[in-house]
């Protein structure tokens, strides 16, 4: 009877014994996506588009800036080109505008560069000789000058410096510009001039 309690007895603390046994040979399988503290951590890719919002928009808005300067640029340098093409001068004197054709050379071809960079240009002028009024370009063009007769409506380069718009005749030797158009009388040009004494007459391309 004693012998049998002894052997029940050691059933009791062994068994203890052999489940902690089992429970120490059981690996343990570890998350590998866990650092070593046990939290994890999103780290963003990169080009994952988690970029800083604010700078994305400033390049946006710099490229779309360059594209925009890019087109004016472009659209002014057809204007130019269209206004180089054209042969058509417009004069506006108190306000009344009319228009003349210029010739082809290259005192004219200077002028319209010149207008066409600098926008329109003023220019002072009076009577001179009962037949013309003269005014100073401020600048100089290339000479044509050849041996002229003129006629009420011509435009004249004088000296290389000097704008002359004639409305009645002469001859001399100087550089023929152009003429107005639908002039052929004294009368005709000095009303668009407004009469005579000093006007300021603007020249600008169509």
């Amino acid at each position: 009877m004693q012998w049998k309690f002894c052997s029940q007895m050691q059933q009791y603390l062994l068994l203890p014994a052999i489940l902690l046994s089992l429970s120490s040979c059981t690996p343990v399988q570890e998350d590998p996506a866990l650092p070593e503290n046990g939290i994890q951590t999103d780290v963003p890719a990169e080009g994952s588009g988690n970029e800083d919002p604010e700078n994305g928009n400033q390049n946006e808005g710099g490229h779309e800036n360059q594209d925009e300067e890019s087109n004016e640029s472009q659209n002014e340098d057809q204007n130019e080109d269209n206004m180089m093409e054209s042969n058509t001068l417009k004069l506006t004197v108190n306000g009344e505008t009319f228009t003349a054709t210029l010739v082809d050379n290259s005192s004219t071809k200077a002028l319209k560069e010149h207008l066409a960079k600098q926008g329109e240009l003023e220019i002072r002028m009076d009577d001179y000789g009962n037949k013309e009024k003269v005014g100073s370009l401020g600048f100089s063009l290339p000479r044509n000058d050849r041996q002229t007769t003129t006629e009420p409506g011509d435009l004249i380069l004088y000296q290389g410096n000097s704008f002359v718009i004639y409305y009645d005749t002469n001859s001399w030797n100087f550089t023929r510009l152009g003429k107005v158009d639908k002039v052929s009388t004294r009368e005709q040009m000095l009303e668009l001039l407004g009469g005579k004494g000093e006007i300021t007459v603007t020249l600008s391309l169509e």
